[in-house]
């Protein structure tokens, strides 16, 4: 029943990706080039997402999941180096290729080949990227 549930809201967050525009490069693009031809639209896809969260972690406080284990805890508001180099690197990411994980997940089944390529380089770049911190704080 979980996996179900998970289905469906994957389902919808996906729909969602889609509708709202999320998945087109170049309104991402467009959001971003705040300097340029700036498209404000995508703050209310931000905004539909924030608001509804803030409100869902407070309903969450001192309950259990209908569907059995733990809600995850809420991250940690610490401002360090990780967040803020990990911050600059998926903000290039994104404006250089329109996408960020969930959207180039929801596209790939239309997005062509620069779809695939990107969603293969994210999914290399997940796999490198603990090894790869692992080492260069080693030797530093």
């Amino acid at each position: 029943m979980r996996n179900l549930f998970a289905l469906l809201a994957g389902a919808l967050f996906g729909a969602g990706l889609f509708i709202s525009g999320m998945t087109d490069t170049t309104k991402v693009q467009g959001w971003l080039d705040v300097f340029g031809a700036w498209d404000p639209t995508l703050a209310f896809v931000m905004g539909g997402a924030i608001i509804p969260m803030f409100f869902a972690w407070r309903l969450t406080e001192r309950r259990k999941p209908v569907l059995g284990g733990d809600f995850p805890t809420p991250p940690e508001p610490k401002i360090g180096k990780n967040l803020i180099v990990g911050s600059v690197m998926f903000g290039i990411g994104w404006g250089m290729a329109g996408l960020c994980p969930g959207p180039s997940m929801a596209s790939l089944s239309y997005g062509g080949v620069g779809g695939w390529v990107f969603f293969a380089a994210m999914v290399a770049g997940m796999i490198l990227a603990v090894p790869v911190k692992k080492r260069v704080f080693a030797t530093a």
